[in-house]
C-alpha cells in the first residue's frame, strides 16, 4: 500500500512539474509569437515559381535597376477638371512629401487623366529599406490633409497593394486566433457538457501554438524556412484543430477509465497508452504529408511543407506531456458538473461485452452500425456513386490565376484607387509591360521578333540615356543612346496589348516566348507580371503531377505499416481521393453559382488536396486501428461494428472541432484563404460524417476479412478468432478502457 502511495505521489509531482514548466515557458513563447510577423516576406518574390524563367528574369532584372524603390501611385480624383491651380496643389503635396525618410528619389508628376480630366495622379518611390505598410500609412495620413481642398485621394500601386495586403494579413494575430478558438470552444461544451475541461483542452492548443510560433519564428530567422501571411495564417488554424483533436482522442479514453472505476492516475496511464500510438500515427503522417510540400516548385509551396510540420510537432507535444499532466491534476473534476461515476462495470465494459450490448450502449451509432450490417453492399454502392456525382465537377474547376486586385474580397484602397487609374487613363494604364533578357549582342534581332509577335504593340532596349532604343518607331527625332548592357545582357521592355494578369496577357507571353527562344544565340529570357501568372500556373500544373502522388505515396506505406495489411490501405487512399474529388466538384458550384467568385489561385487545389488527404487520414487511422484491434479479439465483421460504434462519436467532434478551425480562415479578406476555408471544412465534414461513417464500414463488411490481407488475420476463419479470444489471455484493466483507437493485439 506504501508503494501505491509513493507511485502516486510521484505521478502527481511529475504532473505538477510539467504543467509549472509548459506554463512558465508559456511567457518567452508568448513573446516570440508576437514577433512572428515580423519573420513574414510577402512580396512577390515569396510566391514566385523556383527556378521559373520569370524568376530568372527578375534576378537579372536587378542588375539594371538604379533604385530598388517601390512606386506608390497618388490618385486624386476632383468634381471637375484639374485645372492649373488644382495641378498646383498636388505639386505642393508632391514637394511635402518627397521630404520624407522613406521616399527614394524624385515624385513624378502630377500627372492628369487622359479620359478623365477630374483624376491626376503622383508617383511617389518607397525606398526598399522602409517598411512599405508603415510607408504608405504615412503617406496616406499625409494627404488626407491635403492642398487640394475636397479632393478624394487614394494610395495605390505596387506599394499600396503590398501595405493593403500586409494589413490583411494582419488580422491573424487577432481576429482569425479568437474566431477559431471561440468556434472550437462552443463545440467542447456542447461535447463535454463542462465549462472546465474545454478551457483546458484551449489551454493546451494555446500553448501549442505559442511552442509552434517560437519554432516557426526562430527557423525563419535563421533562413530555414520561408514564412508568408498565408502560411502563417494556416499555421495557427492547423494547430488548433490537431490538438483539439488529440485531446478528444485522450479525453474520451481517461472518461472511459473513470467510468470503469479507476482512480485518476492510472485512467490517466490508460488513456496515453492507449491513444499515444494512434495520436502519433495520426501526427507523423500528417507532418510526412505535408512535407511533401517541398517537392513543389513554388516558393510558398515549399515554405508552407516545415511550416505546417513544426505546427504538428507542436501540436503533439502539448497534446502528450501538458494535456495528460492536466487532466491528472484535476481528476473528475475536470468533467463537473457530470463528472464520470464508476458504474460497477468490468475494467473495460465494452471490450468482452456482447456486440448486442455495445450496440445497445451507444444508442446512436449503434442504429448506425445496424444500418451498415443490413445492406452494406448497397450502401458503399450508392455512397460512392453519390460521391463521384459531387467529383464529375471538377472540370469546372476554375484554378488559372486572378487579378492581383481580385485577391481582395473586400474594398481596399488600393483597389479602388486602381480602379480610378484604369477609368481616369484608360486600358493601357494596366497593360504593364513583359522585360525580356537577352544577350547584348542580339538585342536588334529579339526586339524584331518580339514586334513580331501578335498582340505585341512595342518593344524597347532599355539604354544609358535619353532616346529610344532598339525596336525604336520609324520618323521619331534623336539618335537611338546605347543599350545598357550588365554581364553582356541587355534589357527590353515589351508593350502588350492586354492587362498584365489577364488571360489575354498571359497567352500573349506564351507566344512571345516561343518568338524570342527561336532568336539564335540570344538566350532571351521573358519575365514580368504576365510571365509570372503563365509560370505559376505551369509550375502549379507541375506540382499536382508531383506532389499528389508523393502524398498519397507516403501515406499508403504509412498505412501498410500501421494496418499491417495492404488490401485496406489502397480501399483507404481510394476513398480519401474520391472524398477530395467529391469537395473540389462542390467547390466548383459554389464558387462559379453562389459566391460568384473570379477564378481561383492555382495552389488552391493542392493544398486543399495535401490538407484533406493529410488531415482525413487522422479518421481512417482512428477507426482502422481500432476495427483491427476488435477484429483480432471478436472476427472480422463484428470488429468493424464495434469499432464504427466506438469511434464514431470521437470521429465526429473531431471532424467538426476541425472543419469549425479551417473555416475560421474565411473571416481574412483573401480570395485564397476563402477558398481553402470552404474546400477543407467541407471535405473533412464530408470524411467524417460520410466516408468514415458509412462508406468505409461498409465497404469493409463488403469485402470481409480479406481487407487485412497478406496478413494472418485476413486467413483466419472467424470461429477461430473467437475461439483464441475466449481461450486467450485477458488485456491487463489498467491498459483497456476506452473508446478510441490503439494498436491492440497484433496478428
Amino acid at each position: 500500500m506504501r508503494g501505491r502511495t509513493r507511485g502516486r505521489r510521484a505521478w502527481y509531482g511529475a504532473a505538477v512539474l510539467v504543467v509549472l514548466v509548459w506554463l512558465a515557458a508559456a511567457g518567452p513563447l508568448g513573446s516570440a509569437m508576437g514577433r512572428l510577423s515580423d519573420a513574414q516576406t510577402n512580396d512577390a518574390s515569396a510566391f514566385l515559381p523556383v527556378g521559373a524563367e520569370s524568376t530568372q528574369v527578375q534576378q537579372e532584372r536587378e542588375a539594371f535597376d538604379d533604385s530598388a524603390a517601390v512606386p506608390a501611385i497618388a490618385v486624386y480624383s476632383a468634381d471637375g477638371p484639374m485645372g492649373p491651380q488644382s495641378l498646383a496643389a498636388i505639386s505642393e503635396d508632391a514637394e511635402r512629401v518627397s521630404g520624407e525618410p522613406w521616399v527614394d528619389g524624385e515624385v513624378a508628376g502630377p500627372v492628369p487623366g487622359t479620359e478623365d480630366e477630374s483624376v491626376a495622379q503622383i508617383v511617389v518611390p518607397v525606398a526598399e529599406s522602409a517598411d512599405t505598410g508603415e510607408a504608405v500609412e504615412e503617406l496616406r495620413a499625409l494627404l488626407a490633409d491635403s492642398a487640394l481642398e475636397g479632393a478624394e485621394v487614394q494610395v495605390t500601386g505596387p506599394a499600396g497593394i503590398s501595405a493593403d495586403l500586409s494589413a490583411a494579413f494582419g488580422g491573424i494575430d487577432g481576429t482569425l486566433l479568437a474566431v477559431a478558438l471561440a468556434a472550437v470552444l462552443v463545440i467542447l461544451i456542447a461535447v463535454y457538457r463542462s465549462p472546465l475541461l474545454p478551457l483546458v483542452v484551449i489551454t493546451a492548443s494555446l500553448l501549442a501554438l505559442v511552442l509552434a510560433a517560437a519554432a516557426v519564428g526562430a527557423a525563419a530567422e535563421a533562413g530555414l524556412v520561408d514564412l508568408n501571411g498565408q502560411s502563417q495564417g494556416i499555421l495557427f488554424i492547423l494547430v488548433v484543430g490537431a490538438c483539439t483533436d488529440y485531446a478528444l482522442l485522450l479525453v474520451a479514453r481517461q472518461r472511459e477509465a473513470l467510468r470503469s472505476g479507476a482512480d485518476p492516475v492510472r485512467a490517466v496511464r490508460s488513456a496515453v497508452r492507449g491513444t499515444a500510438a494512434p495520436i502519433l500515427a495520426s501526427g507523423g503522417t500528417v507532418i510526412l504529408g505535408v512535407l511533401c510540400l517541398l517537392a513543389s516548385d513554388l516558393s510558398s509551396n515549399r515554405g508552407l511543407g516545415p511550416v505546417a510540420a513544426l505546427g504538428i510537432a507542436a501540436a503533439l507535444v502539448s497534446a502528450l506531456t501538458f494535456l495528460p499532466a492536466a487532466l491528472l491534476l484535476l481528476g473528475r473534476g475536470a468533467f463537473w458538473p457530470f463528472a464520470p461515476r464508476p458504474d460497477g462495470a468490468a475494467s473495460d465494459p465494452d471490450a468482452d461485452a456482447p456486440l448486442r450490448s455495445v450496440l445497445r450502449a451507444h444508442p446512436l451509432w449503434g442504429r448506425i452500425a445496424r444500418v451498415v450490417e443490413r445492406r452494406p453492399r448497397a450502401l458503399w454502392v450508392g455512397t460512392t456513386l453519390l460521391l463521384a456525382a459531387a467529383a464529375a465537377f471538377v472540370p469546372q474547376f476554375e484554378a488559372e490565376g486572378t487579378s492581383q486586385l481580385d485577391v481582395f474580397r473586400t474594398e481596399v484602397e488600393a483597389v479602388e484607387g486602381q480602379r480610378t487609374i484604369d477609368r481616369a487613363f484608360g486600358a493601357e494604364a494596366g497593360a504593364v509591360p513583359a522585360v525580356v533578357t537577352a544577350e547584348a549582342g542580339r538585342a536588334d534581332d529579339v526586339a524584331a521578333a518580339a514586334e513580331g509577335v501578335a498582340g505585341v504593340t512595342g518593344a524597347q532596349v532599355l539604354t544609358d540615356g535619353p532616346g529610344p532604343g532598339a525596336g525604336q518607331a520609324p520618323g521619331q527625332a534623336a539618335e537611338p543612346a546605347e543599350p545598357r548592357v550588365e554581364d553582356g545582357r541587355v534589357l527590353l521592355e515589351v508593350s502588350l496589348a492586354a492587362p498584365a494578369e489577364s488571360s489575354e496577357a498571359v497567352e500573349i507571353v506564351r507566344d512571345l516566348r516561343d518568338g524570342v527562344h527561336a532568336v539564335p544565340g540570344a538566350d532571351a529570357r521573358v519575365g514580368g507580371a504576365a510571365a509570372v501568372a503563365l509560370d505559376t500556373l505551369e509550375t502549379s500544373e507541375r506540382d499536382l503531377a508531383v506532389v499528389i502522388p508523393l502524398v498519397l505515396a507516403v501515406v499508403l506505406a504509412v498505412l501498410v505499416v500501421l494496418l499491417r495489411s495492404v488490401v485496406a490501405p489502397v480501399l483507404l487512399i481510394a476513398t480519401t481521393v474520391l472524398s477530395f474529388g467529391s469537395a473540389l466538384g462542390a467547390g466548383a458550384l459554389v464558387f462559379d453559382h453562389v459566391l460568384d467568385l473570379p477564378g481561383a489561385d492555382p495552389v488552391v487545389p493542392l493544398f486543399a488536396f495535401v490538407f484533406l488527404v493529410a488531415l482525413g487520414i487522422d479518421y481512417n487511422i482512428f477507426l482502422m486501428t481500432r476495427a483491427r484491434e476488435e477484429a483480432v479479439r471478436h472476427g472480422h465483421r463484428e470488429g468493424v461494428l464495434r469499432a464504427l460504434t466506438l469511434t464514431g462519436g470521437v470521429i465526429t467532434s473531431a471532424g467538426v472541432v476541425l472543419a469549425a478551425t479551417f473555416a475560421a480562415l474565411a473571416v481574412l479578406p483573401i480570395l485564397f484563404l476563402l477558398q481553402l476555408a470552404f474546400l477543407v471544412s467541407f471535405g473533412v465534414l464530408l470524411d467524417a460524417l460520410l466516408v468514415r461513417s458509412l462508406l468505409v464500414p461498409a465497404l469493409s463488411l463488403d469485402v470481409g476479412r480479406r481487407m487485412w490481407w497478406p496478413s494472418r488475420l485476413s486467413r483466419r476463419p472467424e470461429d477461430a478468432e473467437r475461439q483464441e479470444r475466449t481461450e486467450g489471455p485477458e488485456r491487463p484493466a489498467s491498459d483497456s478502457a476506452g473508446t478510441t483507437g490503439g494498436t491492440g493485439p497484433t496478428a
